[in-house]
């Protein structure tokens, strides 16, 4: 019988310390219920039933389907925004490739050594 009380004691002194540093190191957008402060003192003050309220009512879930809404592509102004970007910088390229393709077309026939400043 004392072999059994010292596993139960071992099990709420590690659910207790997993508890507080849980709670103390959760994202505070995801607390629900309580303050987070307010949570780590009801898990000190009452440590297994703390514990459990914790993981039961305080710990908030890591996705909800709110939050995984997708966007159209024509919808999301990031995305149109780099389509934009993209596009001007294509155009860019062009020119730049057309000027090199006029520099390289230009004067070179009777040229020789190959120097364009003489």
């Amino acid at each position: 019988m004392v072999r059994l009380w010292i596993v139960l004691g071992v099990v709420a002194a590690v659910f207790y310390i997993y508890s507080v540093v849980d709670c103390a190191l959760f994202d505070r957008s995801r607390v629900r219920g309580l303050p987070k402060p307010i949570w780590l003192l009801v898990i000190i003050l009452f440590p297994i039933i703390g514990g459990i309220l914790w993981f039961l009512i305080g710990r908030g879930r890591r996705h909800t389907q709110n939050a995984l809404r997708t966007v159209a592509p024509d919808d999301d102004p990031a995305f149109l925004k780099r389509l934009a970007s993209d596009r001007d910088q294509e155009e860019r390229i062009r020119r730049l490739e057309q000027e090199l393709a006029e520099l390289d077309g230009d004067g070179g026939e009777n040229d020789q050594t190959g120097r364009r400043d003489a």
